[in-house]
C-alpha cells in the first residue's frame, strides 16, 4: 500500500499529512511529544489494508511550520478539525493518542464527541499528570524535570541544525533501526530540526495546564475506549539494569501505572490492556497490541 505524503495549509501554515489506505473507518493517529509519525509504521502498515490511516506532524515537527502561537491541546485539536474537514471526513473517526497525543485526544473526544467513533489510548499522558511532580524522584529525575526540559528546549530552538547534531548525536533505537533507510534517515533528521525543539518548549510550557482544563471538562460518556498502558515490571527491569535506583522506579512506574488505570473510567464502555515487555513507546515494542485495539473498536 503506497504512502501519501502531503502538505495541507492550515492557518496558513504547512502542514505534512501521511495517509494510508482508502477504505473502512477513518483512523487519525496523534503522535507523542517530540515524536515522528514515520515511527507508527509497524502499525499502520496492518491497518491500511482495511482502513484509511492519517497522521500529521503538528507546527514544528518533520516538515510542518511553526508560527508564534502557543502549542497547546487547543490549538491541536483545531488543527485537526481543520484537516479533517479538508480531507472531506466527514463520519465518526477512530482516534488514536500516545503519550502527549493521547492528551490531545482525550481534549477532542470532550469538546467534539459526535466526531468520534472510539478511542485508543496509548501509554497517555494523563489528566492527572501534576502527581508525578508530587513523587520523590531526587536520583532519578535529575536533568529531566519540566523546568529542565523547557530551558533546554528553548536553547536547541535557537541553533542551526548542524550545532544540533553535535550536542544531540541523534541516534536510533534497535526497533527504529529495522525500518527501510529512508525512514531511518527522516527520523534522524527530524530530531536535529530548531522548529522540533520550539514546538517542545512550548507544549511543555502548556500540558499542565491544559491537563487541568480538560479534567474539569469531564468524562467522554459511552465512547468505546481502549487503554494501553505499559507492562510495569519489564521499565523497573530495563531501569536497573541502566543503573538507576529501583526504589525510585518502582514509586514512579506504580504511580503512571495507576494514572493509566484511571484513564479508563473516562468511559462506561472502556477496557483496560497492559502491554507486556513494553516501555513507552509500545508502538514499537508492541505494535501488535495496538492493531488488535483498533481492530476491537472496528
Amino acid at each position: 500500500m503506497n504512502d501519501i505524503r502531503q502538505f495541507l495549509k492550515v492557518n496558513k501554515k504547512k502542514i505534512e499529512i501521511l495517509q494510508k489506505g482508502n477504505k473502512g473507518t477513518p483512523i487519525i493517529v496523534l503522535t507523542g511529544m517530540g515524536c515522528s509519525f514515520d515511527e507508527w509504521k509497524g502499525v499502520t502498515e496492518s491497518l491500511c489494508k482495511t482502513n484509511r490511516i492519517i497522521l500529521f506532524h503538528r507546527p514544528g515537527l518533520g516538515e510542518s511550520e511553526i508560527g508564534s502561537e502557543i502549542r497547546n491541546t487547543q490549538t491541536t485539536i483545531n488543527e485537526l478539525s481543520d484537516i479533517l474537514h479538508q480531507l472531506k471526513i466527514y463520519e465518526p473517526v477512530i482516534l488514536v493518542g500516545h503519550s502527549y497525543g493521547g492528551l490531545c485526544v482525550q481534549h477532542f473526544a470532550i469538546e467534539k464527541p459526535e466526531k468520534v467513533a472510539g478511542i485508543v489510548l496509548v501509554d497517555s499522558t494523563s489528566v492527572d499528570l501534576k502527581e508525578l511532580d508530587e513523587l520523590d524522584m531526587d536520583g532519578l529525575d535529575e536533568g529531566e524535570t519540566d523546568e529542565d526540559w523547557i530551558k533546554k528546549c528553548l536553547e536547541f530552538s535557537t541553533m542551526e541544525q548542524e550545532q544540533l547534531r553535535k550536542i544531540i548525536n541523534p541516534t536510533l533505537t534497535d526497533k527504529q533501526k529495522q525500518f527501510p533507510r529512508n525512514i531511518q534517515e527522516r527520523l534522524i533528521d527530524f530530531q536535529i530540526k530548531p522548529s522540533l525543539y520550539k514546538a517542545m518548549h512550548s507544549e511543555i510550557s502548556n500540558w499542565k495546564k491544559d491537563a487541568e482544563m480538560i479534567k474539569a471538562f469531564g468524562n467522554f460518556s459511552n465512547v468505546p475506549l481502549i487503554v494501553i498502558g505499559r507492562d510495569k515490571e519489564y521499565n523497573i527491569k530495563l531501569g536497573t539494569m541502566e543503573g538507576l535506583p529501583e526504589v525510585k522506579l518502582r514509586l514512579l512506574e506504580e504511580k503512571w501505572q495507576e494514572l493509566i488505570k484511571k484513564q479508563g473510567k473516562l468511559s462506561k464502555n472502556s477496557e483496560l490492556i497492559i502491554a507486556m515487555n513494553a516501555t513507552h513507546a509500545i508502538h514499537l515494542d508492541r505494535p501488535d497490541v495496538i492493531i488488535e485495539s483498533i481492530n476491537k473498536l472496528i
